[in-house]
């Protein structure tokens, strides 16, 4: 049996047809499924309808194929869909460094969400406090009495814990958590659900009035972490060093760690990876961005999401940690065709598995952009992508996009203009 490897040389110069072609073949995907990769059938504008309010039709993003991931020893390719060029091919190369010191290495946290109760208007709020924790085990059954098949699969509440906020502009809050694994869905509508039930049950415990009662995406219960070595040698180029190269990356972390404005730049280079697959498998970017971004505030300063350091041997090795409440069950995953095929092309049996593949493309990524940065400049390959968006918008199409792309490239002129340009003199020939 041939082993399977997402070592792909060469993917990105085959034609679309046929990178379509082997990753359907690593799927196991139908001639159907394969349609909707290549946008020939998947998500219309009825489903769409069926979706969100006001629907009047469907709007694409561009779905790739990162390659070369190595994952706690396995391969894996990952779909990601993002309109911004060179992070696709940026993370695959990022990987294949990554390869070459034994890939990824991930683990992640059980799928724990958190539903905030907000308490206000109570006699004492320490009484309060005391009467939630007394009857703790109470509460967290009321909470498993509405998690239908959550709790059927092994989910529903862990734990009950009380936050009291004295000094307010509203007064005193008694702010009750409650922990809940939600298994393999992201989690939001079973822990709405649960808080809710519980508010009444809370008031008569308290003698106060429930106000809010809403997860928090902030999900610091449920983190995923990936790290990883890239060898020295591989780092080398015609203008720096291994070693060099390594310090510079390392330096750049540094960064990136103690001043909140670098800090910023850095972690939406993270973002860019982990955001592109949580939007091909279905999952809610926006929570993803909220609780990555509070988690790198944590301390009271915004810092970076990933650390850089040398090793001994003089090789870099990174690792990356953030909350990433993802599920590969309900919501969008099942109700959009291409969610489920991004699913299936990963080859994945759990939440917790897509999350540490998230982590792992995150820190692959970061690595290409402060890579780039701390050696060439982050230009010089960004503007080479850019230069196929900008042949298109001037009117090229088939062979004449990498014509055009090529004389700009050689000019080193990559502009809209000169695209236009070229455009009338390349036809006229």
């Amino acid at each position: 049996m041939k082993t399977r490897t997402s070592r792909i040389s060469g993917f990105y110069k085959r034609s679309l047809a046929e990178r379509a072609a082997l990753v359907a073949e690593w799927a196991g995907l139908t001639s159907a499924e394969q349609a909707t990769l290549l946008g020939m059938s998947g998500l219309n504008a009825q489903q769409a309808d069926n979706m969100i309010e006001n629907a009047i039709g469907t709007y694409a993003l561009p779905l790739g194929v990162a390659t070369n991931f190595l994952v706690n020893g396995q391969d894996y390719l990952v779909p990601m869909v993002i309109e911004e060029p060179s992070v696709v091919a940026a993370v695959s190369n990022a990987a294949r460094l990554f390869r070459e010191g034994g890939g990824f290495i991930t683990s992640s946290d059980e799928p724990v969400m958190i539903g905030q109760i907000q308490v206000l208007d109570l006699p004492d709020i320490y009484i309060a406090a005391g009467a939630i924790m007394a009857n703790k085990a109470a509460l967290m059954a009321e909470a498993d009495k509405v998690g239908g098949s959550i709790v059927k699969h092994g989910g529903g509440a862990r734990d009950i814990e009380v936050r009291p906020i004295l000094d307010t502009p509203v007064g005193p809050m008694l702010i009750v958590h409650l922990l809940y694994d939600t298994r393999d869905a992201m989690g939001a509508n079973a822990i709405n659900t649960a808080a809710e039930h519980l508010a009444n049950h809370i008031e008569a415990l308290t003698g106060g009035r429930v106000n809010l009662r809403i997860l928090s995406n902030l999900t610091d219960r449920r983190k995923a972490r990936a790290e990883g070595m890239v060898p020295a040698k591989e780092l080398a180029t015609d203008s720096i060093s291994g070693a060099d190269a390594v310090k510079a990356i390392v330096e750049a972390g540094v960064f990136a760690e103690v001043d909140p404005y670098r800090a910023t730049t850095h972690n939406k280079g993270i973002m860019n990876g982990v955001d592109a697959v949580v939007i091909a498998t279905g999952n809610d970017w926006r929570a993803i961005e909220s609780g990555a971004h509070a988690y790198a505030a944590r301390d009271g300063q915004y810092r970076s999401l990933s650390h850089w350091w040398q090793d001994s041997d003089g090789n870099l090795c990174g690792s990356i940690e953030l909350p990433l409440a993802v599920g590969i069950v309900g919501g969008a995953t099942r109700v959009h065709p291409a969610a489920g095929l991004a699913l299936r092309i990963l080859g994945i049996q759990s939440a917790r598995q897509l999350a540490e593949i998230c982590a792992a493309v995150g820190l692959a990524q970061n690595f290409a952009a402060i890579r780039a940065l701390a050696t060439e400049g982050i230009q010089n390959g960004h503007m080479r992508m850019h230069a196929r968006q900008l042949a298109v918008a001037a009117g090229a199409s088939g062979e004449m996009v990498a014509r055009v792309v090529q004389a700009m490239i050689e000019e080193g002129n990559i502009r809209l203009e000169r695209a236009k340009a070229l455009m009338i003199e390349l036809t006229s020939k």
